[in-house]
């Protein structure tokens, strides 16, 4: 544990942090309120926001160089997105509790992962990886005694 340093930690730590004012947003939504509607001024906050951090953060550049780098990624990523936050906002308004809607979500994603990961990026399967996720569906079945 001693080779864990800052810039190690930090970044799990900003998204750990950010998923539990996400989970607080998406199910504070107005109930009569259109997620899409919502989604208009989150993906308008998130755009301005991200073009002062390009900037602020020292970005010498131009933007606009940066966007001649685009590849399929980025426009697929906002497709995506945009399914992930309507997904949780109608999950929520479904009646999901933030608690379990998202342990069951994780157990399952990270099932799914896995398999990615060993059949896109040849990730390694090992033990520890199938007995972890092996945990996580047993806390499916857990959690779905009540």
């Amino acid at each position: 544990m001693s080779n864990i340093n800052f810039s190690y930690i930090w970044p799990m730590a900003l998204v750990v942090l950010s998923n539990v004012m996400y989970q607080i947003c998406a199910k504070s939504v107005p109930a009569d309120m259109n997620p899409f509607a919502s989604l208009t001024v989150t993906y308008l906050i998130g755009a301005a926001f991200s073009a002062v951090l390009y900037y602020v953060l020292g970005a010498n550049g131009s933007i606009l160089k940066e966007y001649g780098k685009l590849n399929w990624a980025p426009f697929v990523l906002g497709l995506v997105i945009v399914g992930l936050e309507v997904g949780w906002i109608y999950a929520y308004k479904a009646g999901w509790e933030v608690s379990t809607g998202f342990i069951i979500q994780s157990a399952v994603l990270a099932a799914m992962l896995l398999l990615v990961g060993y059949a896109l990026y040849h990730e390694a399967l090992t033990w520890n990886k199938l007995v972890g996720v092996a945990v996580c569906l047993i806390g499916l079945v857990i959690l779905s005694l009540k």
